[in-house]
């Protein structure tokens, strides 16, 4: 318990020195959203040296939600940093007021939800600031009782962070609080079985999403109704279920539904010409789907346009916003050409893109989608700013130009009669980030197309969303390709070739972050003899990668001055100790003796290797072993002998391999031995092949994954 006063008196000198219950951050907000029955809310720290607000916890929806405000400036245009600012609550209504007061938080959440910021401080100091919201149904002001429960809450979470900074006490990032799906109720009234029978019954689908919008349970209806079998439904998002469900529209329904807390709904065309209703009914825990056939839709489709309707407006607003949240997602340049192509093109009528940007004085084709010739659009790669073309123009000058018909593009660049594309009109977008041209987004149309004022003003308004995202894309693309470079140059390009042994080595980068981590392999000639190595340096940035190469140095050198496999591993130990990293790594080394079939292995806290005997039978190899490195410069590493007989296998890899999350270690192990024990005699680079592609772990790719095989010829 800590002592501490309603928050309208300061706390007592006793209660002060009350040490602070763990975790601080986690159980404040849960009690705070309790007490005002706010649904979702979060908790931001003041960064230790820069003008920063960092999300601590969030709790009630997932972290995607607010992935834009991760980090927040202190002074971004936003209700957490306004609450620290001003060192008073902010209360936001409603969506039409927070469209009104703070738009980049409506472009990405357009959903009705009303939500209070609070500062967390002391008199003296400000330590943070939390925001709860609410579902659109709460009344458009905040009453007295909540303003009180949440200031005062606020005031006594401030006063648990004074004391922990007395104490030396820095609180630390905790894990988000996300409902958990409820056990009992009907099902426990009814049995599971008999639940069971009632819903597999009903003539319609039902499915059951956890707050990631993951399906976790689907009856036969609504399997064959999505014609996905329930097995594989299982696990996966709902509008990545199927291909056509692969449509941000219906990932944005999911998204209103758990934020506004009110049932929703949307309708989708399964290929062929099957229109199916989806009815989403939210609550805190996740939401349940009411899968159903839309016979109304599927006639008003093939009655067509009816007399009088009135002509659809270019782009809706909610296309704008969805475009808006996607772009803020894409990584990569491919990734905002391929998300205009499907977001864009079908909105605007247009059947092709081409984005365009600079490069030493000359134009560069960054990517196009719908050109049936690449050939017509990268010819204009590498093309002089200085030509008098559409798409320079744009660039240069940053004003948009629009052509409805050839006879006009042609009127006033006549050289563009020589590159026909197969298009009849055109929209050259400059695209103007950070106030400069960062290139030209070109869409082509298939018939002639007037561009009149209000399109022109939409269309010009989408390149700045466009702009802004490419501009990120091409940063993102600058580091991730120096990533790769840093990394391909500290890994061996090839193995080499000893006699008596047969090797091939895999190398996955994760496939989140910089695409560059710790991971390493080597296989060294060592005086008729053979030494190899596998090890995994913690963290994914350039420093783990520049300690990997010093590592991998220090092994290969080491070696070949001909010490033992237990002075190798001390000696790299020592060096890891001395280069001062802060950083440890895990490390298996081996010295081969292929002509005496023996192998001698050392471990510094690396995942156990797998042996696969010539009979097919596969054992774990229980190594005795010694701490990571990097941490006792005293430490021993013993060393195992182990029998390799010819034909034998070793796998030795890196824990990406096995580690995925809900996934057991031993399991994992399990499943990789059977399937060393199918597949061990097929060549070594088809079961290095086979063993990456079988593995759960290395289609996620949440860590780097290295993998060794090593065969003792026959």
């Amino acid at each position: 318990m800590v002592g501490v006063s309603d928050g309208h008196t300061s706390p007592s000198p006793a209660s002060a020195r009350t040490r602070v219950g763990r975790p601080l951050l986690s159980l404040a907000l849960a009690s705070m959203m309790d007490e005002v029955h706010a649904h979702s809310g979060a908790v931001y720290l003041m960064a230790a040296d820069e003008p920063v607000l960092e999300m601590a916890v969030m709790a009630g929806l997932p972290r995607a939600f607010a992935a834009p405000w991760e980090r927040v400036g202190l002074s971004a245009p936003i209700p957490v940093a306004e609450a620290v600012r001003e060192r008073r609550l902010v209360w936001v209504g409603g969506e039409h007021e927070m469209a009104r007061r703070y738009p980049r938080i409506a472009v990405v959440l357009p959903y009705p939800f009303a939500l209070a910021a609070v500062p967390v401080a002391t008199p003296s100091k400000v330590y943070g600031a939390v925001f709860v919201t609410w579902p659109g149904s709460h009344p458009p002001e905040l009453s007295d009782r909540e303003r009180e429960h949440l200031t005062a809450a606020c005031g006594r979470l401030a006063v648990r962070l004074e004391r922990a900074v007395e104490d030396s006490v820095s609180p630390h990032t905790e894990p988000d609080l996300l409902g958990s799906t409820q056990v009992g109720g009907a099902a426990g009234t009814l049995g599971t079985v008999e639940a069971a029978r009632m819903v597999a019954r009903l003539p319609y689908g039902l499915c059951s999403l956890d707050l990631h919008g993951r399906i976790s349970f689907a009856n036969a209806a609504a399997a064959e109704l999505i014609g996905v079998p329930a097995s594989q439904l299982l696990g996966s998002q709902l509008w990545a279920a199927a291909p056509w469900l692969n449509d941000p529209v219906y990932e944005d329904r999911y998204r209103a539904a758990l934020l506004s807390q009110q049932s929703t709904s949307f309708v989708a065309l399964r290929p062929p010409g099957d229109w199916l209703s989806f009815r989403l009914y939210p609550s805190t825990t996740g939401l349940s789907v009411r899968v159903s056939r839309a016979r109304a839709v599927a006639e008003m489709s093939r009655a067509g346009p009816r007399p009088g309707d009135a002509p659809a407006r270019l782009v809706t607003i909610s296309q704008v916003l969805s475009l808006a949240g996607a772009l803020t997602e894409a990584v990569g340049v491919q990734d905002v050409v391929q998300l205009v192509a499907d977001e864009v093109l079908p909105a605007v009528g247009s059947q092709a893109v081409v984005m365009l940007g600079s490069r030493a004085g000359r134009l560069h084709v960054l990517g196009h989608r719908g050109y049936p010739d690449a050939q017509v659009v990268e010819r204009f790669d590498g093309l002089p700013l200085t030509e008098p073309t559409p798409g320079t123009h744009a660039l240069n000058t940053g004003v948009p130009a629009f052509f409805d018909s050839r006879e006009e593009l042609e009127r006033l660049y006549p050289l563009r009669h020589a590159t026909p594309d197969g298009f009849a009109a055109w929209a050259y977008l400059p695209l103007i980030a950070s106030g400069r041209p960062v290139g030209t987004c070109v869409l082509a149309y298939a018939e002639r197309h007037p561009f009149p004022t209000d399109e022109r003003a939409v269309l010009t308004s989408l390149g700045g969303l466009i702009a802004q995202a490419l501009e990120r894309a091409v940063l993102y693309d600058v580091k991730h390709q120096l990533a790769h470079g840093l990394q391909a140059a500290l890994l061996p390009h090839t193995l080499p070739s000893l006699p008596g042994i047969d090797a091939a080595a895999r190398y996955l980068p994760a496939t989140q972050g910089m695409d560059i981590g710790g991971d390493f392999y080597d296989l060294v000639p060592v005086a008729g003899l053979a030494a190899a190595v596998i090890g995994d340096v913690q963290g994914h940035n350039v420093t783990a990668a520049g300690l990997m190469g010093q590592i991998r140095t220090a092994v290969r050198a080491y070696t070949t001055v001909g010490q033992s496999p237990e002075e190798v591993m001390s000696s790299t130990n020592r060096l890891l100790i001395d280069l001062g990293a802060d950083l440890f790594a895990s490390c298996l080394y081996l010295r081969l003796d292929p002509e005496r079939g023996r192998a001698v292995m050392a471990r510094a806290g690396h995942p156990p290797p797998l042996l696969r005997r010539p009979d097919g039978r596969v054992r774990v190899l229980d190594l005795a072993g010694g701490p990571l490195l990097g941490i006792d410069g005293s430490a021993v590493y013993p060393t195992t002998e182990v029998e390799l007989a010819p034909g034998s296998v070793l796998v030795l890899y890196t824990d990406g391999l096995i580690e995925s999350p809900g996934v057991d270690i031993e399991d994992a192990l399990a499943e990789l031995g059977q399937q060393l024990a199918e597949a061990g005699d097929r060549p070594l680079d088809e079961l290095a092949d086979d063993l990456v592609r079988r593995s759960a772990a290395a289609r996620e790719r949440v860590d780097d994954v290295a993998l060794l095989l090593l065969r003792a010829d026959g």
